[in-house]
C-alpha cells in the first residue's frame, strides 16, 4: 500500500502558489477595453511604420517618429529622426521586404513596447542584403497621439535564418 504524506500546511502553500500564478497571468493581460484599444492602435502604427520604411515614405515616417527619436542598432550606432528621414529620401537603400512577424505589444499607461522579428531584404548602394533581426520599439502617447520614440535593433541573426521566440 502506498502512503502519501498529507499536511494542511503543504496544501495551503500549493493553493497559494496556484493563486499567485493565476494572478501573475491576469496582471500581464490587457484588462480593459481601453488597454486592448491601445494595443491595437500601437500595433497598427508599428505596422504602418514598417511599411513606410519599406516604401521609402519619409513623409509617413515623419508623422510617426517623435522629434527626439533615437534608433540604436546592435553595433551601438545611433540614428536620429532626421538621419532616418534623409536615408528614406536619398534612395540609397531600397527594400524588397521590411516585414515584421512574431509581434508582441505591451502597454503600460502612456508607454508601449513592440517586440518583433524583422525580415529585411533589398540593396544598399547596389549591394544586396537579406537578414533577420529582433527589434524593440518604444511608443509614447502624447496629446497628439502615439509616437515612436526609441528603437533598439539586434545584430542580424546568424545565417539570416528565421529564429522565433
Amino acid at each position: 500500500m502506498l502512503l502519501t504524506h498529507f499536511s494542511p500546511d503543504s496544501s495551503v502553500r500549493r493553493v497559494r502558489r496556484v493563486a499567485l500564478g493565476l494572478l501573475a497571468i491576469a496582471v500581464s493581460l490587457p484588462t480593459t477595453a481601453a488597454q486592448v484599444d491601445d494595443v491595437r492602435a500601437v500595433e497598427a502604427l508599428d505596422i504602418e511604420y514598417q511599411a513606410a520604411v519599406e516604401r521609402g515614405d519619409a513623409s509617413s515616417m515623419a508623422q510617426i517618429l517623435s522629434d527626439d527619436f533615437v534608433l540604436t542598432t546592435g553595433t551601438g550606432k545611433t540614428y536620429s529622426k532626421s538621419e532616418l528621414l534623409a536615408s528614406a529620401r536619398d534612395g540609397v537603400t531600397v527594400y524588397e521586404h521590411q516585414v515584421a512577424s512574431s509581434r508582441t505589444v505591451r502597454v503600460w499607461g502612456d508607454t508601449a513596447v513592440v517586440t518583433a522579428l524583422l525580415w529585411l531584404k533589398g540593396s544598399s548602394a547596389g549591394k544586396p542584403f537579406d537578414y533577420r533581426l529582433w527589434y524593440s520599439d518604444t511608443y509614447v502617447r502624447f496629446a497628439s497621439g502615439w509616437r515612436y520614440v526609441f528603437g533598439q535593433a539586434s545584430l542580424p541573426l546568424p545565417g539570416g535564418a528565421l529564429q522565433s521566440k
